[in-house]
């Protein structure tokens, strides 16, 4: 079968039956965490008015796709080493990388853009409203999700356009890095290309947080209220250390080479990047933030009521 890629071999966790559990427990708590908690936020932006401003439309749109990012990967990761198979079809395989490689992109693009939105409503809140009204808000977002399928297709179209020489996915889903080290040898160059000037935006992305962080903090400081300032970091600092997680655990996957064997080190450092974000973001993000707070108490709070 090896050289038969109308269906692909993921990754086996493990021989061991227990050691499989353990591996298919640890996604299934991770994947009920992140759907959970940006279940949350979406109800919780959704049911309550004072809560439809550009920061908190932004933040729903990411809770979105951090669902769609995990729900691509993780149920066919359990379910495959639940029935103790590893196949994955040829168009299954060609999905995987579309949407993953789509919602991963609109991560990066929707944490640029929320930390522009903290820029402008921190270094110039009196024209805030007029920046980042409603009508921008949308088409931000609108070019955030066209920009993101481009991409996800060209990448998907450049990876698949490629002859593979073997079947086997050294990773418990299909991501590009172990399907070009199955591609037969000088074939697949164009891909390797792309992916070097999708890790060129992606830094630039970062160094463009870095910077309006830098303005940011050095406005935040000029705060006089000591509260002020406090709730001024402690809304920006875990949005920076959340994208730099992102970005470095992601672009040292896509950059570095891949090992012939499978390694755990491989299997932490996919799980980094491709979970723990989508994981932390809720926490971050609205279950520190007292608004959020209020609207789920009085969300839930109206459903025990009717109940």
């Amino acid at each position: 079968m090896e050289n038969d890629t109308s269906e692909f071999l993921l990754l086996e966790f493990s021989k061991i039956w227990e050691l499989q559990i353990m591996h298919i427990v640890l996604l299934l708590i991770l994947y009920l965490m992140t759907v959970t908690g940006n279940l949350l936020i979406i109800s919780a932006v959704i049911s309550d008015h004072h809560l439809h401003t550009p920061m908190y439309f932004f933040l729903m749109n990411l809770a979105m796709q951090d669902i769609g990012s995990v729900s691509v990967i993780i149920p066919k990761a359990a379910f495959n080493n639940l029935m103790k198979i590893r196949t994955i079809s040829h168009s299954g395989c060609v999905a995987q990388v579309l949407l993953f490689f789509f919602f991963l992109s609109c991560d990066v693009s929707l944490l640029t853009v929320m930390a522009y939105d903290r820029y402008v409503a921190i270094c110039n809140p009196l024209r805030y409203e007029m920046i980042m009204n409603r009508k921008a808000c949308t088409k931000i977002v609108g070019n955030v999700w066209t920009a993101s399928l481009l991409s996800a297709s060209l990448h998907t179209i450049v990876t698949f356009s490629i002859r593979f020489c073997s079947n086997i996915i050294n990773q418990f889903f299909c991501e590009i890095p172990y399907l070009l080290k199955i591609a037969c040898s000088g074939l697949y160059e164009t891909e390797i290309g792309v992916i070097i000037f999708g890790a060129i935006l992606v830094i630039g992305c970062f160094a463009f947080v870095i910077v309006t962080y830098v303005h940011v903090f050095s406005a935040v400081l000029r705060i006089p209220s000591v509260q002020g300032r406090k709730k001024a970091f402690s809304t920006c600092l875990p949005h920076l250390i959340v994208f730099s997680l992102f970005v470095f655990t992601g672009s040292f996957v896509y950059l570095k080479p891949i090992s012939d064997s499978p390694s755990f080190l491989d299997f932490i450092i996919t799980i980094t990047y491709s979970v723990i974000p989508s994981m932390l973001n809720p926490l971050i993000y609205s279950m520190r933030n007292k608004d959020i707070k209020v609207a789920l108490s009085r969300l839930f709070g109206q459903k025990l009521l009717f109940c």
